[in-house]
């Protein structure tokens, strides 16, 4: 199923770096430093991307990455503030796993999960990452889960279905 393109000027994006790492590049007998950064952009309205970028120095590996970040943008489904259903992800090691939170309960989550749910516009979530402490790679799963988010009007669309029908079909077999 392909997924519309976002154009990034029909919309007004905050921006904001998760991470920024210092690495050296050694040879002919000197150490030549970089830097590279991870950053996201979002309207806090459902949608959102991440960056990465990497310079010789900092203001232009942001400005790399907030120009990758606007390219990889996705629309995110919310169901009120939250997340319509619960999801796990993988990218390469990290499994990151999203679970929707009852409204006043906040973004339970990391640094890099929190930051990537606050610009899609997620206001109550609970999150875990699992199997992994490589900033990158959270935040990619992270992506990848909130890529994958179905909502209900698809689901229903989909199965033939009105929206009722599906609801009030779940409710039934959780009363059993």
């Amino acid at each position: 199923m392909q997924k519309e393109k976002i154009n990034p000027e029909d919309y007004e994006f905050e921006e904001r770096p998760i991470s920024i790492n210092r690495v050296m590049r050694v040879g002919k007998g000197r150490r030549t430093p970089s830097f590279n950064t991870l950053s996201v952009v979002g309207n806090r309205e459902g949608i959102v991307g991440i960056g990465f970028g990497s310079a010789s120095e900092i203001a232009g590996a942001l400005r790399k990455s907030f120009a990758d970040a606007r390219k990889n943008l996705i629309r995110v489904p919310l169901s009120g503030g939250t997340l319509p259903h619960e999801i796990m992800c993988e990218f390469k090691s990290a499994k990151v796993l999203l679970k929707p939170a009852r409204p006043g309960t906040g973004i339970i989550a990391g640094h890099a999960t929190r930051a990537i749910l606050e610009f899609a516009g997620v206001r109550d979530a609970l999150t875990k990452c699992l199997s992994s402490r490589n900033v990158k790679n959270i935040a990619e799963a992270t992506m990848i889960g909130l890529k994958n988010l179905k909502d209900v009007n698809d689901v229903a669309r989909i199965r033939g279905k009105t929206v009722e029908e599906l609801l009030h079909r779940n409710t039934n077999n959780s009363n059993d």
